[in-house]
């Protein structure tokens, strides 16, 4: 009977240290809005929503999760998650103002890829919110053949928009494998039912 009752507390700390490691990770619940309607705020606040929807796309899933994809010509779950952190690192580096060079992806838990994207989403909403005008924010790209620049418009149509886009099918292959996201999230305010 103490083996038992100490393997339940055992758990319980667990299980309380794994939930506040994720309350500790951004965009467990949507940031408060900005006062005001700025071009910084307004793009800041669409990072924030991918923030929150890759969070709980992601929170939770399993290994057969990961691997799973609806056939063979389609990306696997964890080929999505290595796709967002990539189309982060293009959002993070322009709000940093730092080209993009074809860097590969460093070798990363699943876990330690979902934190690393979550936290670099939090900052370039952090630098966007701050900003009064986006148009510095280029996207910047460099390699042998030389470089390139596209303005911050395709920021949204790119990167940002292709983002919430994979998020969404993570969502749906996760369904798709039997573990469907939780049903306490409010995408409309940006939310959690506790």
């Amino acid at each position: 009977m103490k083996l038992v009752k100490s393997l339940f507390v055992l758990f319980g700390c667990l299980s309380a240290g794994v939930k506040a490691q994720n309350n500790e990770l951004p965009y467990y619940n949507v940031p408060t809005a900005s006062e005001n309607y700025t071009a910084g705020a307004m793009a800041s606040r669409m990072i924030d929503a991918l923030g929150f929807r890759y969070y709980w796309a992601t929170e939770g899933l399993r290994e057969e999760d990961l691997k799973y994809k609806p056939n063979e010509k389609s990306r696997s779950i964890q080929q999505t998650v290595d796709h967002i952190y990539g189309l982060t690192l293009v959002i993070l580096n322009s709000t940093l103002k730092q080209a993009n060079e074809g860097a590969s992806i460093p070798e990363m838990s699943f876990e330690e890829k979902r934190a690393a994207t979550l936290k670099k989403l939090k900052e370039a909403s952090g630098v966007l919110r701050r900003s009064k005008d986006v148009s510095k924010f280029k996207i910047l790209f460099k390699n042998k053949k030389g470089s390139s620049e596209l303005p911050f418009w395709n920021q949204i149509n790119g990167p940002i928009s292709d983002a919430i886009w994979h998020a969404g099918q993570i969502a749906s292959f996760r369904r798709s494998s039997g573990n469907p996201i939780s049903s306490k999230i409010n995408f409309m305010t940006g939310t959690v039912r506790e």
